[in-house]
């Protein structure tokens, strides 16, 4: 199990427990009541495996294209990030940034023959996401009246998206009305091409099914504090870095930015602009361009160090003695998961002592379980601050403004 530990000092006085005992309370209300669906994921997406698993629909395909953007596929691409290389999986691409470069490139890599193309929206109607699937079936020939076979679509149950695949008789999965689109990566939108592609997606929804039962079974408490401590202090410490230990993990850390910046980022009921600010790195990498500010800069931060403790415990480094590198000597024979993981520790020790608020996370292996658990841990957080902030979580008004202006400028031309 995924162990969390926290170095930052929170009183826990009168005032304290009450905010965390009410926080835990409008937490299951949201539950309860269905305010926000993503609590209810583990256990509902079984039934899309089942689905494919008894159905098996596109078996016939050899490769995936998911086509959509930020909740629409980052997640997805977290999960094949992170578990790629642990077996032998159908390939996913992903078409998101409307890059004409990016777009060539990705096309360069299709075999239209052997590929399912997966169109990814919540509302049906994202710009990118259906400006990138025009560009798809104009470039690939797909003539939607004889072809509907190799196209899914995954969105809204009565969004224009939908009723387009109704038209042409494209198959449809449908993402719970009360789920947003950062939270929605054990919805179908990430459990519908990764069971495809071969993942254990079930593996992963057990992961996240056993925080969340834990959670609510007041078992996790640990993220009540946390969010306690960023609520309390994230005026004085507003960017919270998040420090993972494994280039395996960082869409993993893409995801992290959009769920806490997009949910946290908004105007409280006091009209006052609220929302610590998300930042991701990749150790041991970036120790190298961010820890002097980190360090040295202004103590405006707190950091989560993330590392995995059985990465890969067979490569070494060589017992090798070269003229001149002598002083790099002391790793000689000890494997690089060990080299990394104490990089780790103990840039998190030169952290702490240096006065900064820091946590740890350490999952104990790169699988799905473990994986599903820390998504579900980073859902709960991003409520719970969410919830201290008195904000909607679930929201986001910041976003529709961009999009307006963005209609403007075309119909203006």
């Amino acid at each position: 199990m995924t162990s969390f530990k926290q170095y930052f000092e929170i009183e826990m006085d009168n005032d304290i427990k009450n905010l965390m005992a009410n926080t835990y309370g409008a937490l299951l209300n949201e539950k309860e009541q269905g305010i926000t669906g993503y609590y209810e994921l583990p256990w509902q997406s079984k039934l899309i495996i089942e689905e494919l698993q008894k159905e098996r629909p596109f078996a016939d395909f050899e490769e995936i294209v998911v086509i959509g953007i930020g909740g629409s596929s980052l997640g997805t691409k977290a999960v094949v990030s992170f578990l790629a290389h642990t077996g032998n999986y159908k390939p996913i691409h992903f078409l998101e940034n409307p890059d004409p470069v990016h777009i060539k490139k990705t096309f360069t890599k299709i075999d239209k023959e052997k590929t399912l193309f997966i169109v990814v929206s919540k509302s049906g109607t994202t710009i990118e996401t259906i400006s990138l699937f025009k560009a798809a079936l104009a470039h690939f020939h797909i003539d939607l009246d004889k072809e509907a076979n190799r196209i899914a679509v995954i969105t809204d149950i009565d969004s224009n998206l939908h009723k387009f695949a109704q038209q042409y008789g494209i198959k449809s999965f449908a993402i719970p009305h009360n789920v947003g689109g950062r939270f929605s990566v054990l919805s179908a939108v990430g459990i519908v091409p990764l069971t495809l592609a071969g993942y254990d997606t079930e593996a992963l929804l057990l992961g996240a099914a056993n925080m969340i039962e834990r959670f609510f079974a007041g078992k996790e408490e640990h993220i009540l504090r946390k969010s306690a401590f960023i609520y309390k202090n994230w005026q004085t410490y507003r960017m919270n870095v998040l420090f993972s230990y494994a280039n395996e993990l960082e869409d993993f850390n893409k995801w992290y930015v959009q769920l806490w910046g997009e949910s946290l980022g908004k105007i409280d009921l006091d009209g006052n602009h609220v929302g610590p600010t998300p930042i991701a790195h990749i150790g041991s990498i970036d120790q190298h361009s961010f820890l002097q500010l980190i360090i040295e800069g202004p103590r405006d931060k707190t950091v989560t160090f993330l590392h995995i403790e059985e990465l890969d415990s067979e490569l070494t480094i060589p017992r090798m003695r070269l003229p001149y590198l002598e002083k790099t000597d002391f790793v000689n024979g000890a494997t690089f998961n060990r080299l990394i993981n104490e990089e780790c520790l103990a840039t998190m020790q030169s952290v702490r002592e240096s006065g900064v608020p820091t946590d740890s996370i350490a999952m104990p292996t790169m699988d799905g379980e473990s994986l599903g658990e820390l998504i579900a841990y980073y859902e709960l957080l991003t409520s719970s601050v969410g919830a201290m902030l008195g904000i909607d979580t679930y929201n986001q008004p910041g976003v529709e403004l961009g999009k307006q202006i963005l209609k403007k400028r075309f119909e203006a031309q």
